[in-house]
């Protein structure tokens, strides 16, 4: 899940970084789009997202390539990043320009720096995403070697004679995980909402 996490926040903002910075023939109809991706659930493209894996051999009951790379990119990671890169003044980077840095020397050294809030903020909602996923596993995963919590907590609460007082202990120990992200990245979560809010 943090492998997923990673890639995503690599590969996300990389993308939302050239729609917000470079100039390219059809970067309008493309970030339309992503837009338009964001309103498709998970849920219509599971089975052809399944076909596909299966085509390319990846599941065989399931392994990692499975779990992590269906969910590194993310259209709605992606208009975060974008919202957030296109407020950054353009001037820090066209001072880099001139100082003869190239586009990613000016991404990695300059506008990574100051996207920590963007950064947090989508880490927190991949992981909340991932964290409770069930569907995707339930489709792809056999047996246990590949299990993730959701898939095993279902498996758990579904013995009978069912223990509250274990389910209840289970639950809160699920819980945990997202609590702790939050709290040790809210002042940075709360900053970009608050910066994100519209303008008038």
């Amino acid at each position: 899940m943090s492998v997923t996490v990673i890639l995503g926040l690599l590969v996300n903002s990389s993308f939302a970084y050239a729609l917000a910075r470079l100039r390219f023939a059809g970067r309008t109809l493309l970030l339309g789009l992503v837009v338009s991706l964001i309103i498709i659930p998970f849920q219509a493209i599971a089975i052809p997202l399944l076909l596909v894996v299966n085509s390319l051999g990846w599941n065989n009951g399931g392994n990692y390539p499975t779990l992590i790379l269906p969910f590194v990119g993310s259209a709605f990671s992606i208009y975060l990043f974008y919202q957030f890169f296109i407020s950054l003044p353009k001037e820090l980077e066209e001072a880099a320009q001139v100082d003869g840095a190239s586009k990613l020397r000016i991404y990695w050294s300059i506008v990574l720096p100051l996207s920590g809030p963007v950064f947090s903020t989508v880490a927190i909602l991949q992981f909340l995403g991932l964290w409770g996923n069930l569907l995707w596993p339930v489709l792809t995963v056999r047996g246990d070697a590949y299990a993730t919590l959701p898939y095993v907590m279902q498996t758990f609460f579904g013995q009978a004679p069912r223990q509250w007082g274990d389910v209840m202990a289970f639950a809160s120990l699920a819980t945990l995980p997202t609590l702790i992200l939050f709290l040790v990245f809210q002042r940075f979560f709360v900053r970009s909402v608050v910066s994100s809010g519209v303008k008038g």
